[in-house]
């Protein structure tokens, strides 16, 4: 199965919890039936992405990353690539890439949907974000990689300023999936 098919599965499979990423559901949707390329970073009015919140062991904490060209802390994502399987593999691929932490547990998902501006074609276009969490093996340290100014644990409940309602979002929701495992 190619990585277009099986987000079109997961799209159609995901029951959204709220209007508004029933919306985005749909509009998901859309856009991959109508680009062929709708999963490759070249499509240029927007493409998927998978972003993955990495909890602590214990779901107290979330791993941000201090984006460099949004300039706000945010959860590990990014692009799908050509040796991809499925979004959850992307979304885990994504997570240790940037965290740097081996044994990652992806939660299942997805958890959220979201739809942001980017810069990947000037002067701007979309990622189609579909969002996982995973957890952390206890008493690791996360590395920080060069797609980041900043690597930081913070509370659930105390994400900074310098973020936004996803981010909270996501990790609200991998905490009580995790929670409820």
């Amino acid at each position: 199965m190619s990585l277009r098919a099986h987000a079109q599965d997961v799209l159609t499979a995901w029951a959204a919890p709220t209007a508004q990423e029933e919306l985005l559901r749909k509009e998901f949707l859309g856009h991959v039936h109508a680009h062929e390329d709708a999963m490759w970073r070249e499509c240029v009015p927007g493409h998927l992405t998978a972003t993955t919140a990495v909890l602590s062991h214990d779901g107290e904490r979330v791993l941000l990353t201090l984006h460099p060209k949004a300039g706000m802390w945010l959860p590990m994502g990014g692009h799908c690539e050509r040796g991809d399987a499925s979004l959850e593999a992307v979304a885990l691929r994504e997570a240790t890439e940037e965290s740097g932490i081996p044994g990652l547990r992806l939660l299942p998902g997805p958890l959220a949907l979201d739809r942001h501006r980017v810069w990947c074609h000037p002067p701007h276009s979309h990622h189609l974000d579909v969002e996982y969490g995973a957890v952390a093996p206890a008493d690791v340290e996360a590395v920080i990689s060069d797609e980041s100014l900043d690597l930081r644990w913070f509370p659930v409940d105390g994400i900074p300023e310098l973020s936004d309602e996803a981010t909270r979002r996501l990790a609200r929701r991998a905490r009580e999936v995790l929670r409820s495992l």
